[in-house]
């Protein structure tokens, strides 16, 4: 056979394993007999669990059948965006910013809340009194891992941790002075930084003050955002915490120097308490974030999953909503410890994970008691943060003085949303 001929029938044959394939990926009702679904998500690590808790539904439901989508989550935004757009998206996905596509008629409306939901999960997904995503899982507040042998070390008792409280009022801050006695233990004692959910909330609502307000305007320039702000950048501008220049560009900066054991005090979110757990080489713990003027709030924010409108199938997308919000669907999401469940009724299954592992995470949760901040939202919001943010990293690199920044950071985030 000539070379020509074998390249022919390569090719001709590579078409027909490709379409094959396709053929195979994309069969539906028609085909299989069942209504193919897809659920799109960003996290590899939620998959397994996923999959446990769809197979159970579709041993129920043999008439349908649902796939996983995974779609990295630096990407996630935009292709989802897109994807919309073009009427492509998958049957199901996860949001945590959906107003843009319910105000635009993009998604399922989904009714009233179901009461056995976190209510702040249930907050976060209701507009105009309905429903446009099941609340999947919640991050809790924030919280402050440590290393146990800096904070020896430095002789800090874990338990000093409990009732530290940061002021503008030097007579009245207590959580300074800890990081002072820290700083000769290890390279920084803090991750003050540019870090918008587990550190900028939490010090905006413990100052008493507010991303925006009940109208949904930005208000976080006024004297409470003031207070917040120079405190965090003035810990950054003492070396208290690690330069602006090595945080700017996300978390992992923080959290890897954490995981070294350079950072003393690592405050973040329930997110990071797997990763921590895997990878520290050293006794650590969780405490409460310190007091603020305003007692201690953080923000809880909460991850859904919301039906395509432009679904084929509307009534199966329905059903696994349904199960997906149920507690025995919900379940399954914090079995392994990997995140908090929604339903509230099942939340006991994480916290029992991890009291087998000896980690106490009631702080995740103990910290909500005094309140909880609004992580924002709202038509544009997403184009908000994102004109809002090299505003902040220049105030966080002491560029820009806080008040200025903050003037125009807002000014900025108002003006995207309005367009």
């Amino acid at each position: 056979m000539k070379d020509s001929t074998r390249a022919v029938l390569g090719i001709a044959l590579a078409i027909v394993l490709i379409v094959g394939a396709a053929l195979w990926l994309g069969r539906d009702a028609a085909s299989s007999g069942r209504t193919v679904l897809r659920l799109r998500v960003w996290d590899q690590s939620f998959v397994a669990a996923y999959r446990a808790s769809l197979d159970e539904f579709e041993r129920a439901n043999p008439d349908i059948e649902v796939r996983i989508t995974l779609v990295p989550w630096a990407s996630y935004a935009r292709k989802l965006r897109l994807d919309v757009a073009g009427g492509i998206a998958d049957d199901l996905f996860w949001t945590g910013m959906y107003e843009d596509y319910a105000d635009a008629g993009r998604l399922l409306d989904l009714g009233g809340p179901d009461a056995g939901w976190d209510r702040f999960a249930v907050g976060q997904f209701t507009r105009d009194g309905k429903l446009w995503a099941v609340p999947q899982f919640v991050d809790g507040g924030s919280a402050v891992y440590y290393n146990r042998a800096l904070l020896a070390a430095a002789g800090v008792d874990p338990r000093e941790l409990r009732d530290l409280r940061w002021s503008p009022d030097g007579g009245a801050d207590t959580f300074r002075p800890v990081l002072r006695r820290l700083a000769g233990a290890g390279t920084w004692p803090y991750n003050a930084a540019k870090d918008f959910q587990s550190l900028e909330l939490p010090y905006l609502g413990s100052a008493g003050g507010a991303l925006q307000n009940p109208a949904g305007e930005f208000v976080f320039a006024d004297d409470a955002g003031r207070v917040a702000f120079e405190y965090l950048v003035r810990l950054v501008a003492d070396g208290l915490s690690p330069s602006a220049a090595d945080t700017n560009s996300g978390g992992d900066f923080a959290k890897n120097a954490f995981l070294q054991g350079k950072l003393a005090l690592f405050q973040s979110g329930s997110f990071n308490l797997a990763t921590i757990d895997q990878d520290a080489g050293f006794e650590w713990g969780l405490a409460l974030i310190p007091q603020g003027p305003a007692g201690r709030i953080s923000a809880n924010n909460a991850v859904g999953v919301a039906g395509n409108a432009a679904t084929r199938h509307p009534e199966q997308v329905r059903r696994v909503l349904a199960w997906l919000g149920s507690a025995a669907g919900n379940r399954y999401l914090g079995l392994d410890g990997n995140t908090i469940p929604a339903v509230v009724s099942e939340q006991r299954v994480y916290r029992d994970y991890w009291a087998g592992r000896g980690v106490d995470v009631s702080p995740f949760f103990d910290v909500l008691r005094d309140g909880q901040t609004g992580a924002g939202g709202g038509p544009g919001f997403p184009a908000a943060l994102e004109a809002m943010d090299p505003i902040l990293a220049e105030m966080f690199l002491g560029r820009v003085p806080v008040p200025l920044a903050l003037e125009r950071a807002q000014a900025a985030a108002t003006d995207a949303v309005r367009g």
